[in-house]
């Protein structure tokens, strides 16, 4: 009795089948896949490009704080919908990590697999050679004369390996020839090289740091996190590893352009300090300037943005002096036009707070107060006064914002706000005896930037390898040359060839030497250049004299 199951008859009215669906390992190796493609990769590195432009547009925290809160305080709807996004923190936000790791595994399963096939790629042997070089890309044939078929494969095998062809030579039969293996070495240096500065990027934001600080000359800078203004570590970085290198801040010069369409902007500016790598060293003098930053053991300086820093003098209403020295204005525009707060905490009867303008110099331009000149020519200050509770009790606040939401802006006899409108030397008394303000002097400040990026010269060298495999992928064209020796009829080899005749000896019989080659790059800027290499073969082959053309 046969055990085979009945032929189930084709009925084209039942319904179609659906396939099975994927099972958990079956769907893993496609999601594998496709996240390994190198499709995938491009569209990741695409999306990662993009990912960064928001942290160009948009000041990011852990760079310029400043201008990010002043950022918030100039967009008050949109800085909401931003810190949700992650967009003042675009380098450290979820998303844009996801895209960097799953860049970075798409990579590797990229170069892993191509690497195994380019390994296979080397140890095998150029192919064989068609039966037919005739109808390759790029052919040529000439009769040979006084030469036997073995001597002429000899000859073609050893000058195809002095051109850098690797050779397999099959007595009798044909020679085969192929070089330019490296191009596909250059691809996978060029994959392996983005990864390396991902690696490097990503070590430097894991093991390293950013911070920034703002010092008046004539200060002094300590490495330690209370010095800081603003300090974003990595993710492993404990900021008790910070380097002990110090610095003091001299003095700082500034060169401004004085005539044409750029009059007012700053031509060079550089702060000179004085640093020691540790404690109880000598101190050495430095010009910190932009594109020289100090190179300290542990970290850089880099020098980003200076500004204008008036020294103010508060008297409370008892005379006691409540506030002095130096205060930071945080310059808005190309001019210098420079904003700044004053807290007075500890003033009698009632605490008092300052916030206004300063212009380095000051003129009134159809009736509106600007400064004309960015340089400090005619200083001047115009704040308006405040008193009341300065919110310092309930928590920590910028020292660049005054919070107004209980206290009271003072108003003269005549209702108006009162406005203090000081140049250098000049006392104002406050209403209702609440003490005076004095403009004793005015400093210049620097804002510097410290980093500690470990992974600079890995990412370098990914940088270099790029560079190294790009060219390779450029430069180099892979080719196959094949070269085979027949005896044709005498028609046969008058239809195939012109020039010289020769003859095997046998009547009607004749030999035949056939090149022919395949650029394989798909694109190339001389296409002649392979089929003038043929040619020159092959009728150097066929005995044939190079210079002449047949």
């Amino acid at each position: 009795m046969s055990s085979e199951a009945p032929a189930r008859a084709y009925d084209p009215d039942a319904p179609a089948t659906p396939p099975p669906g994927l099972g958990p390992r079956e769907l893993g190796r496609w999601a594998w896949r496709q996240l390994t493609s190198m499709r995938t990769a491009l569209l990741l590195l695409l999306l990662l490009a993009v990912a960064a432009v928001p942290g160009s547009l948009i000041p990011q925290d852990d760079v310029d704080s400043f201008k990010a809160l002043q950022y918030r305080d100039d967009h008050p709807q949109l800085a909401p919908i931003f810190d949700a996004l992650g967009l003042f923190n675009v380098y450290s936000s979820p998303w844009f990590s996801a895209i960097y790791l799953l860049l970075m595994i798409s990579l590797v399963g990229c170069i892993l697999p191509r690497t195994k096939v380019y390994w296979r790629a080397l140890r095998a042997r150029p192919p064989r050679a068609p039966r037919n070089l005739s109808r390759m890309p790029v052919s040529a044939s000439y009769p040979v004369t006084g030469a036997s078929p073995d001597d002429v494969l000899d000859r073609a095998a050893a000058a195809l390996k002095d051109q850098g062809y690797r050779v397999e030579h099959v007595a009798g039969d044909y020679v085969a020839a192929e070089r330019g293996y490296l191009r596909e070495a250059g691809n996978l240096v060029f994959h392996l090289a983005v990864l390396v500065v991902l690696v490097g990027v990503a070590a430097g934001s894991l093991f390293g740091y950013k911070g920034g600080a703002i010092i008046v000359t004539g200060n002094g800078f300590s490495n330690v996190l209370t010095q800081y203004d603003d300090f974003v570590p990595g993710a492993f970085f404990d900021p008790e590893e910070l380097a002990p290198y110090s610095f003091t801040v001299n003095d700082f010069d500034v060169d401004f352009i004085l005539e044409g369409e750029q009059r007012g902007l700053p031509r060079d500016f550089t702060a000179h300090v004085t640093y020691r790598n540790e404690p109880g060293d000598e101190p050495t003098d430095y010009d910190l300037e932009v594109n020289h930053p100090l190179r300290l053991d542990g970290g850089d300086v880099y020098l980003v943005g200076h500004g204008y820093a008036p020294h103010i003098t508060v008297r409370d209403g008892e005379g006691e002096i409540a506030y002095s020295g130096p205060t930071v204005f945080l310059p808005e525009d190309a001019s210098f036009r420079s904003f700044g707060v004053v807290k007075v905490p500890f003033a009698e009867p009632e605490q008092i707070g300052l916030e206004g303008f300063f212009y380095p110099t000051f003129a009134m331009v159809d009736g509106d107060p600007m400064t004309v000149y960015p340089d400090a020519a005619n200083p001047l200050i115009s704040m308006l006064v405040y008193t009341g509770d300065l919110g310092l009790a309930e928590g920590s606040q910028s020292v660049y914002t005054l919070r107004k939401d209980d206290l009271e802006q003072v108003t003269g006899d005549d209702g108006k706000p009162t406005r203090l409108d000081l140049s250098p030397g000049q006392v104002a008394d406050l209403p209702d005896g609440l003490g005076t303000v004095e403009f004793t002097g005015l400093s210049r400040w620097i804002k510097v930037q410290t980093a500690h990026t470990p992974g600079t010269f890995v990412a370098l060298a990914g940088v270099v390898l790029a560079l190294l495999g790009l060219m390779l992928s450029l430069f180099i064209r892979p080719r196959r040359v094949w070269v085979r020796v027949r005896q044709v009829t005498g028609d046969d080899a008058d239809g195939q060839a012109t020039g010289g005749h020769g003859t095997d000896g046998e009547q009607g019989r004749r030999t035949l030497v056939e090149v022919a080659g395949l650029d394989r790059s798909g694109s190339s800027d001389d296409p002649g250049q392979l089929a003038d290499t043929v040619d020159d073969l092959a009728r150097q082959l066929a005995g044939t004299p190079t210079e002449e053309k047949q």
